[in-house]
């Protein structure tokens, strides 16, 4: 009788399996957020705990009831009862990128022009709900139009430059805090690959990303306390009463202008999430259930929405891995249990309490692998003659992450970064350079890349093209801008040397794009670029 109601309600055994390998994705990467904020800049923990959170588990709760009720109509409509739910949760990469390039330096922005800890907290959270609201926005308008944005980008230069985030900021970064700590992260890394690389099976089915949090923990909490860990080993916080209500605010809007010189992160980071969902769509039609991809994309966006109106600060997505949760038995009960649980977490502070409670040696095991399951995704669905535009994609993110290192405090005092960066004595300064190409650096990524696979395809015209692209958005700073902070300008109002700078980084794209025609016409393989170019038409 139980397991009939089970069934006629879509909950499976498969279902706690999927329900706690979903919960745990979520609390890592909310982990990660916290710590990041927190513990890197110094943010005030109240601000994380009890603005940012509740809007943000409340846009998964939403997310995951939508998806939920859309695997039941596809149940009824199907006649069938093996359909499985999208997963839905906070997106990795793009809330790592949130926490270490957006509201992390702008934390450190407004200290630095005076505000206090807890105003500069304020106006960075009123920046990240402005941040969430635009790319809502964007995914909304371009959830009618996904078909159109994979046409004109090409699949390197879409998944190249997510792969990219994925490999430096969600895989080295989270592989540094787990050798902070290696007798802990390293054995929860190894159970992480053993479980989901190399897909050994697991003691009765149990989750692989359960057993490794259960490893690590157990390691951390028993050798900690006898001093076998060193530093590694902090102490638990004592477990705090938090309860905050995701209510709806218009302090976003307060928000906007400090938003602006942050687009070109921001607006790339929706329109991956666009791309991403429809090839999530795509995957989980291969495995069996057909969604609409409009519905998936559109209860993304209006989730990413509404947590924005809520405080929240890292958007939602449906996850990549449908077709694994079908495999393990989960249906349409898992989801509706991730988004109370993560839900109510948010407004009830539990989730607070365990992300202080779990040290991030034990949760970034789950990021290194996600990190390789993208890159390995940006290998393996694109054409092998592309891989070296994907590889070619990588670069700006590696300059970008330098940047980051070198512009924290921590390692190099703000006054002698500036001087580094300024200095004119020999030419372009090495930092200067690093960091104006980390600048914008996805949607320099998606440049490089398109550029390159455009050759490879013999469309030197249509390289030639993208180049001057890249060399417009240049001059106005949405990639490789030579404010350290990134931010964009118009090249007339800013001093002369940052001046020089930008023309010559514009100038680079458009004299390349020169000698590139000149070598087509020359060559005569301008012909067959246009020959291509009416076949593809």
């Amino acid at each position: 009788m139980k397991a009939s109601w089970a069934r006629q309600h879509g909950f499976s055994s498969g279902d706690l399996n999927g329900f706690l390998g979903l919960v745990v994705d979520n609390l890592s990467i909310m982990a990660f957020l916290a710590t990041a904020l927190i513990g890197i800049f110094g943010f005030p923990a109240d601000i994380v705990f009890l603005r940012m959170f509740p809007g943000t588990t409340f846009g998964v709760l939403l997310g995951n009831l939508a998806y939920t009720a859309m695997a039941r109509r596809l149940a009824r409509q199907s006649g069938r009862e093996d359909v499985t739910a999208m997963p839905l949760g906070l997106d990795a990469p793009t809330s790592i990128g949130m926490a270490l390039l957006v509201l992390g330096p702008a934390f450190l922005h407004f200290r630095q022009a005076g505000l206090d800890t807890h105003a500069a907290g304020v106006a960075t959270w009123e920046l990240g709900m402005a941040a969430l609201v635009i790319m809502g926005v964007l995914k909304f308008v371009l959830s009618f139009f996904g078909g159109m944005v994979q046409r004109h980008v090409p699949r390197a230069g879409l998944l190249g430059s997510i792969a990219g985030i994925a490999l430096v900021l969600m895989g080295f970064l989270p592989l540094v805090e787990i050798l902070k700590v290696p007798v802990v992260g390293f054995a929860g890394l190894g159970v992480v690959l053993y479980a989901l690389v190399a897909r050994a099976r697991m003691p009765w089915n149990v989750p692989g990303v359960l057993v490794a949090f259960v490893v690590g923990a157990l390691l951390y909490y028993v050798l900690g306390p006898l001093g076998w860990l060193g530093h590694g080993y902090q102490p638990p916080a004592a477990w705090q009463w938090r309860f905050a209500l995701p209510v709806p605010t218009l302090q976003w809007l307060q928000g906007i202008p400090a938003a602006v010189p942050y687009l070109p992160l921001i607006l790339p980071f929706g329109l991956l999430m666009v791309v991403g969902g429809i090839n999530v769509t795509e995957s989980a039609r291969a495995a069996g259930d057909d969604y609409r991809t409009r519905d998936i994309l559109l209860v993304e966006a209006l989730a990413t929405l509404v947590a924005g109106f809520c405080g929240g600060v890292a958007q939602t997505t449906p996850y990549i891995g449908q077709p694994s949760y079908k495999a393990m038995g989960a249906r349409s009960g898992y989801t509706l249990l991730t988004g109370i649980v993560i839900g109510l977490g948010g407004v009830f502070g539990y989730l607070s309490n365990l992300v202080e409670l779990v040290p991030l040696s034990v949760l970034a095991p789950i990021l290194v692998f996600v990190a390789i399951g993208i890159t390995v995704q940006a290998f393996e669905a694109t054409p092998m003659r592309y891989a070296a535009a994907v590889v070619f994609s990588f670069f700006p993110a590696i300059a970008r992450m330098v940047t980051i290192k070198l512009s924290d405090p921590a390692y190099v005092a703000p006054e002698h970064f500036q001087a580094l960066f300024t200095d004119q004595s020999h030419g372009m300064p090495e930092l200067a350079v690093i960091t104006i190409l980390g600048n914008g650096f996805i949607i320099t990524s998606m440049i490089w890349a398109s550029f390159l696979v455009a050759l490879i395809d013999g469309r030197t015209m249509r390289a030639c093209a993208i180049l001057l692209l890249g060399g417009a958005l240049s001059l106005f700073g949405i990639i490789h801008s030579v404010q350290p902070s990134g931010g964009i300008y118009a090249p007339w109002l800013i001093e002369d040397a940052s001046r020089l700078r930008v023309w010559q980084f514009a100038g680079a794209y458009m004299v390349l794009a020169a000698v590139l025609m000149l070598l087509s016409v020359a060559s005569g393989s301008h012909k067959r670029t246009s020959t291509d170019e009416q076949r593809s038409n």
